[in-house]
């Protein structure tokens, strides 16, 4: 048996309407929300009591899916440094093809992003860089600016 597709990347975050804001000023687009309780979440993640608010958001195409979800109990807990390093173990990134990158990091800067390293460029196809967002996480850009697979750089820069 072979699985079907990838339905999503769950990501917790401390403040799930600074995430909604930042991810959608993206360009990303909010499917639904629902405050999450009960024996089932509690039996899925082997803890007692969990009471969550998620937001699940899509790409414009739709095939992309991004689930926000914010602990309110238990409280959500923080391993290692608050903004951990890019290679550390563990979920790496996220990345996102985009049509401009100079004017998406533009306006994601204004929710708070920060550039990592630089905004560089690979091998004449793509202009690429990685941003701290919201809670932490890391967010790759992908520009095509040449020929090549679009958001999806050949070779190292995407391993």
């Amino acid at each position: 048996m072979a699985i079907q597709r990838m339905d999503n990347v769950a990501v917790n975050v401390d403040d799930l309407e600074a995430a909604v804001v930042f991810f959608t000023e993206l360009g990303m687009e909010v499917e639904g929300r629902a405050e999450i309780e009960g024996s089932v979440p509690d039996g899925m993640l082997g803890l007692d009591g969990v009471h969550t608010s998620v937001a699940m958001l899509h790409t414009p195409d739709g095939h992309g899916k991004l689930e926000l979800t914010q602990f309110h109990t238990p409280a959500a807990v923080t391993v290692g440094p608050p903004d951990p390093p890019p290679h550390t173990l563990g979920l790496h990134r996220v990345m996102f093809a985009v049509d401009d990158l100079d004017d998406t990091l533009a306006r994601l800067r204004r929710h708070g992003a920060e550039l990592i390293g630089e905004v560089v460029e690979y091998e004449n196809v793509h202009r690429l860089c990685d941003l701290r967002g919201p809670s932490g996480i890391i967010v790759a850009l992908a520009e095509q600016i040449g020929v090549g697979t679009p958001g999806r750089p050949r070779g190292g820069p995407n391993a």
